[in-house]
């Protein structure tokens, strides 16, 4: 049996502290692009009565969709019993404790009234599923948190697969109530159907697990460290069994809604002629963020090439970031039908208008500062706990890893 031994992860080297001088740096910008909208107002956005959630919202539902999904290497490790994957448990939930607080950075700073938190996380309407995503949120901080400490403490090691499981469900949860804060929004043509909880699970797993790949890979190159082949292997066959995956669920969800007459407009509007989201839907989500990777990642030409994996986990992130702003911003952008089948005499307030939204560069640069906050987190974590093996080389034979 092959023992593993966790490190900290030292780095003295201009590499690691050049990098998170850079992250430090982008995160103050951040700030400081959110006190401009909050100082100046909402008006100096792109948003407006029509776009009330902007690019801001797009990198905050990306990151917390990508936390849940983050956690899956921890759960096939420890509650699927996977013996790759176990040492790379505690990273998991260090890096999903991450992704879930710099997504809500931004979901706070991007409220206008951060200070009315207080009366979301004291106030509950159980009838909201914006109530119940507060719940699921700090749920989850504190299942993970215990989760990563049954696995670095033998005194409760017995209760690490419990912990687990319940881990594994609570992200399911937690990731079908983001996914319905649109599917349950029947106002909005794109918003309303009951596939938007488990495409949102799927995405999680995809965009959490190209996550993974590129910061483990990001920090064993910082600390000198070896990674396998034979584990690196197993998870960029499982990113591509996962990107395939969202590719489908994409196929069913606009199948389903073409089938259905009185989506035939939205439809219309995001694979024809929506001008910018058509473009980001072909081009960014489907080719950049699935057929590419796919090739990059199963082409016989691209085996054992390192780069590619992370190339591919990179356009994967980058396509899934144009499918949640298609999502959102695209959903947002088609005009309500306020009378659905019925003749209604229509106002001059923009009634069948399709919206018009321009991000500005305060609302990219929290965005990114969310981002930020993420990698530093998972930085300082992985420098201060013993969540990452000293070596990831792949087992001798007749040795479990």
């Amino acid at each position: 049996m092959l023992k593993m031994k966790y490190r900290e992860l030292y780095c003295s080297s201009p590499r690691y502290w050049g990098g998170l001088a850079s992250l430090v740096f982008i995160i103050l910008i951040g700030l400081g692009a959110a006190f401009h909208m909050e100082h100046s107002g909402h008006y100096v956005t792109g948003m407006s009565n029509q776009i009330v959630w902007g690019l801001p919202h797009v990198f905050a539902i990306f990151l917390i969709v990508a936390a849940s999904g983050a956690l899956n290497v921890a759960s096939i490790g420890s509650v699927f019993g996977g013996p790759m994957y176990k040492p790379l448990g505690r990273f998991s939930g260090l890096l999903a404790i991450g992704l879930l607080a710099g997504g809500l950075v931004v979901l706070l700073l991007d409220l206008g009234r951060p200070d009315r938190l207080i009366v979301a996380m004291t106030t509950y309407n159980f009838k909201s599923i914006f109530a119940w995503n507060i719940i699921l949120y700090t749920g989850f901080f504190t299942i993970v948190g215990l989760y990563i400490w049954a696995m670095m403490d033998r005194k409760i090691a017995h209760l690490k697969r419990p912990i687990g499981f319940a881990a594994f469900f609570w992200r399911l949860a937690l990731t079908t109530g983001t996914g319905s804060i649109f599917g349950f929004l029947v106002a909005r043509e794109a918003y309303d159907a009951a596939i938007m909880a488990p495409m949102f699970i799927i995405m999680s797993f995809s965009y959490g697990l190209a996550f993974f790949i590129i910061t483990l890979m990001a920090a064993y190159w910082w600390a000198g460290r070896t990674i396998g082949d034979l584990r690196l292997a197993k998870l960029k066959n499982l990113l591509g069994v996962f990107v395939g995956a969202v590719l489908y669920f994409a196929l069913v969800y606009h199948l389903t809604n073409l089938y259905v007459t009185q989506h035939h407009g939205v439809e219309r509007f995001i694979l024809l002629d929506g001008g910018i989201y058509t473009s980001m839907f072909w081009i960014g989500q489907v080719l950049v963020g699935g057929i590419i990777p796919l090739f990059l990642l199963y082409s016989p030409a691209f085996t054992h090439s390192r780069f590619a994996i992370a190339v591919a986990s990179l356009l994967v992130l980058i396509g899934g970031f144009f499918q949640v702003y298609v999502i959102v911003i695209g959903g947002q952008a088609f005009p309500m039908s306020l009378f659905p089948g019925k003749e209604v005499v229509e106002s001059t307030f923009f009634d069948g208008v399709v919206a018009a939204y321009t991000p500005t560069a305060a609302e990219a640069l929290l965005g990114i500062a969310g981002v930020a906050v993420s990698m530093t987190l998972v930085a300082i974590g992985a420098r201060m706990l013993r969540v990452l093996p000293e070596t990831l080389e792949d087992p001798q034979e007749g040795e479990a890893a």
